[in-house]
């Protein structure tokens, strides 16, 4: 297939989502079917490709957002994304290995509109199915012949190892009875901004960028990440389930120390008491509720919206170092804005 550079407004990045699904799944599928059956299976299922018992299926493997960075940045530094393509295969493996590992990790039992891998499959499976991701993920880039395959590879496989150091942190917060917020914006940029930022640079490099302009692309990707995760966490609380396939207050009754709630448990505030109180027992539905009330008394709610958008602002200031040319950065910007702009 041939990339082109979506032309309708308003819906660019609509436009370079699809190109990139369209692109990047047969790349993704050929990785997939090669693993062994037992792991194929719980991956094809995870993907959405399958059901359970190998009928093939009409899910999606999610956004693509990742990819799309991957594929875009070439674009932006003026390289031809058809080279990318199995870069941003790799990015998208790391990403979902990390979504096995995150819902046995969270018990989550719903992801992508069905039955999470490890309730049809048992924990094992998923875990190791997750791990063998990691695993073709980078055998991806170590096949590739391009030539920046090899700093790709070295600069994913660091960020793996950034993102498994965040997940940790994330899991040892939910022990600990105080968290800071430096500590929980240090967790969410390593835990979310790592992978967007790797996407961009990875896409950088794959389009002739040096060191230097891949490293702003990673700036950028991380600071457009640690938005994104800023409105993933307020979604978390005040979502609609029916968009975001997880029961409302879901993170709330997980008693996660998300981005708003530590804002609010740091607040020096009655409501932040009070949530403090509430997240040290067992909390019902109505409690749930109130939690998310009190978030939002706090001034939790209000400094994580304040604060994604000056995340975004820095992540703009970063893009220019690496692409001055406004017009060759705007499907980075756009894909930033669609992932930051969620309100469901």
């Amino acid at each position: 297939m041939t990339l082109t550079e979506p032309t309708t407004e308003g819906h660019e990045a609509a436009a370079l989502l699809a190109q990139t699904r369209e692109a990047v799944d047969p790349e993704l599928r050929r990785a997939v079917q090669g693993l062994p059956g037992g792991l194929r299976r719980v991956a094809m299922y995870h993907f959405g490709w399958e059901d359970a018992d190998g009928t093939p299926s009409g899910g999606h493997a999610g956004k693509a957002i990742r990819p799309a960075l991957v594929l875009t940045g070439t674009r932006a530094l003026g390289g031809r994304p058809e080279t990318a393509v199995r870069a941003a295969a790799a990015v998208e493996l790391a990403h979902n290995f990390t979504l096995l590992h995150d819902d046995v990790i969270d018990e989550d039992v719903r992801r992508r509109g069905r039955p999470t891998a490890w309730t049809v499959f048992g924990v094992p499976d998923a875990v190791i199915a997750g791990d063998a991701m990691q695993a073709l993920a980078l055998r991806l880039l170590a096949e590739d012949p391009h030539p920046a395959a090899a700093r790709a590879g070295s600069r994913l496989a660091a960020c793996m190892i950034e993102l498994c150091a965040g997940q940790q942190a994330d899991c040892a917060f939910e022990r600990r009875s105080e968290v800071t917020l430096d500590e929980c914006l240090a967790m969410a940029m390593a835990k979310t901004g790592a992978l967007l930022g790797c996407a961009c640079a990875l896409g950088g490099l794959y389009g002739g960028a040096d060191e230097e302009a891949a490293d702003a692309l990673d700036a950028f990707g991380r600071e457009a990440g640690l938005a994104f995760q800023l409105i993933d966490d307020l979604l978390g609380i005040w979502g609609d389930p029916e968009h975001t396939g997880k029961p409302a207050g879901a993170d709330l009754l997980a008693r996660k120390k998300s981005l708003p709630v530590v804002a609010a448990l740091t607040s020096g505030t009655p409501a932040g008491a009070e949530l403090a109180a509430l997240y040290a027992g067992p909390m019902t539905a109505e409690d749930v509720r109130r939690a998310a009330d009190a978030v939002e008394e706090a001034g939790g709610r209000d400094w994580a919206q304040v604060h994604a958008a000056d995340r975004m602002a820095r992540a703009v200031q970063q893009l220019s170092r690496a692409v001055p040319d406004v017009a060759a950065a705007g499907g980075l910007l756009a894909l930033a804005e669609f992932v930051t702009r969620r309100t469901r």
